[in-house]
């Protein structure tokens, strides 16, 4: 009987983690319980990843990768509505559930993982990027960078809430309604107002209001 292919040992190893990462916190799962489960020796796993880290990371890169895949192959999908509203709305009901993945790697940056730290922030520029560019496909009257941030450190806090049980919030409510206050604000293919950027930065915003600054002089301020 020929022995598994490398990928597949590797493959094997990242599903029994989280299998295990699902039952509890990564702090508990040790990589002597993770061989025996997967059925390897412990040589074996050190010979595919030669730390914890590296299990997360890669448990991690998947799904950001398989998110990636199925976000694209979404969008391009001319049969459906893909406009900004319903992409906000895709967005967040799946990355909601991604953070959950994301939530020890945070954990460890805070208290001083360099490696971790670095791989995270790298991680969320490229993915900010990746829906930035869907974004401005489908409006210029702001930011794509803003709104992609906007979206994912939104996505951080309903599921970080989700993660202590906080019954005050109905996440699947909320998204709907930040959808729905998406398509109020930017109609499709219709331009009500014009754009309006921030003196000091590049973030474009949709509306801009009347007032006055302290010295009592008329101005414009926006509005998010």
């Amino acid at each position: 009987m020929a022995a598994p292919r490398k990928e597949d040992v590797r493959s094997l190893i990242i599903e029994v983690a989280e299998e295990l990462l699902a039952e509890k916190p990564f702090s508990e799962i040790s990589l002597s319980q993770l061989a025996a489960q997967t059925g390897i020796s412990k040589g074996t796993l050190y010979y595919h990843f030669k730390n914890k880290n590296e299990i997360l990371f890669a448990i991690t890169d998947k799904y950001l990768d398989e998110q990636w895949k199925e976000l694209c192959q979404w969008t391009e999908n001319a049969d459906k509505d893909t406009s900004l509203h319903r992409l906000v709305k895709y967005i967040l009901e799946r990355d909601v559930a991604g953070v959950k993945l994301r939530l020890p790697l945070f954990y460890d940056a805070m208290i001083g993982n360099e490696e971790i730290r670095t791989h995270l922030i790298r991680r969320y520029q490229c993915f900010a990027s990746l829906i930035a560019e869907k974004i401005s496909k489908r409006t210029d009257k702001v930011s794509g960078e803003y709104f992609a941030w906007l979206l994912l450190l939104l996505s951080d806090g309903l599921s970080m809430h989700e993660t202590i049980r906080d019954n005050n919030l109905d996440t699947d409510s909320f998204i709907r309604l930040t959808a729905s206050y998406i398509e109020k604000f930017f109609p499709k293919n219709k331009s009500t107002r014009e754009s309006f950027l921030i003196p000091g930065n590049s973030y474009s915003v949709p509306f801009i209001i009347s007032c006055f600054d302290p010295e009592g002089n008329l101005c414009s301020a926006p509005i998010l």
